[in-house]
């Protein structure tokens, strides 16, 4: 079979394909659901990364869907990176997954059926790892490669996670380094070193699974995971939501070992400057062009932004060196002074 690179396939790609925060927010005005359901505890009045609905016995169930265009060209990994980022709103929400659907859109008159097959083969080897079955799905006949899982989790009533309780004087950390939409960029461009896809791949394929053992951390009052809208964007959901300014020290904050290889070659994704038009009246201190590009770099299956209080960080710090996780606090949370985000370069 021709070999067949999806990338060619994707105008936008991974998280970098979602609509831009701007836009999102005009299509969303006057949408928000005015029903007033007592068992909907987390709906599409916040920005959270998934639903939450009460069971009635001391369990919630966690629901989400996400799906986007491929990111890299090998269909085996395009199926596992997708099915990590969708899994991973569950543990972004404190909670457990249990099973997944799928969601595949495919151009069947453009590339072979069998490469769809491979995709989903992607997606069973990440949920197979988590001891969660693919239970069905839906698919259609598409312009373009489509790919996702909707989820669905539980947790304990008490430990579900939002990202907009955090509170003035808690810690910021960060799970994963940012970067990927540059590589993903370099990548659909033909410019990728084979070495720096497979770590940026397996970094992708990462799931966030320690997001249910802090749903159980009464000291982590935020969390979600950062996504298509960069770390400025999903941290200004914490800020907005929870009514605070956040402090970021950008010396601190973790990227892939080789990003100046890409940048030097330019490769940045449309989306970063979408993002940044959307809130850059929002955000003060960026004035070079490095953290320009990556505080604003869409990622595709990122890690978490967690917020812990500042008393409780060591607690934390010592569950994510358990995990094997690095420990990058990347900045705080403050009282509301005007400024949403402050950046010190």
């Amino acid at each position: 079979m021709e070999k067949i690179r999806l990338t060619q396939y994707s105008h936008g790609s991974g998280c970098g394909c979602k609509i831009a925060p701007a836009e999102l927010e005009k299509i969303l005005s006057g949408n928000k659901s005015s029903l007033q359901i007592e068992e909907l505890l987390v709906g599409n009045n916040t920005n959270d990364d998934a639903a939450v609905w009460d069971l009635g016995n001391g369990q919630v169930l966690i629901s989400t869907v996400d799906f986007f265009l491929p990111v890299v060209d090998d269909a085996f990994d395009f199926g596992r990176i997708a099915a990590a980022n969708a899994i991973s709103d569950v543990y972004a929400m404190g909670g457990k997954p249990i099973f997944a659907n799928a969601v595949l859109g495919w151009p069947i008159d453009k590339i072979p059926s069998e490469i769809a097959t491979e995709v989903l083969n992607g997606a069973r080897s990440i949920c197979s790892e988590l001891n969660i079955p693919i239970a069905g799905g839906h698919s259609i006949n598409s312009s373009d490669p489509i790919f996702g899982l909707a989820v669905n989790g539980i947790a304990v009533k008490g430990n579900i996670k939002q990202n907009n309780t955090a509170k003035a004087g808690d810690l910021l950390y960060l799970t994963k380094p940012l970067g990927v939409g540059i590589i993903t960029t370099a990548i659909k461009r033909g410019l990728a070193q084979d070495e720096h896809i497979v770590h940026t791949v397996e970094l992708m394929c990462t799931v966030n699974s320690i997001g249910e053992r802090l749903g159980a951390i009464e000291a982590v009052h935020a969390l979600t995971d950062v996504t298509g809208f960069g770390l400025l964007g999903h941290l200004l959901e914490i800020v907005e939501g929870s009514g605070l300014s956040a402090e970021l020290d950008f010396s601190k904050v973790p990227v892939l070992p080789f990003l100046d290889t890409y940048l030097q070659q330019n490769c940045i994704p449309d989306n970063t400057f979408r993002n940044w038009n959307s809130w850059e009246k929002k955000v003060s201190g960026i004035e070079d062009l490095k953290s320009f590009q990556v505080l604003n770099d869409p990622q595709t299956s990122g890690g978490l932004l967690i917020a812990v209080s500042a008393d409780k960080a060591q607690e934390l710090e010592t569950l994510l060196d358990a995990c094997a996780l690095p420990v990058h606090c990347i900045g705080f949370m403050k009282s509301f002074d005007g400024q949403f985000i402050h950046v010190n370069v």
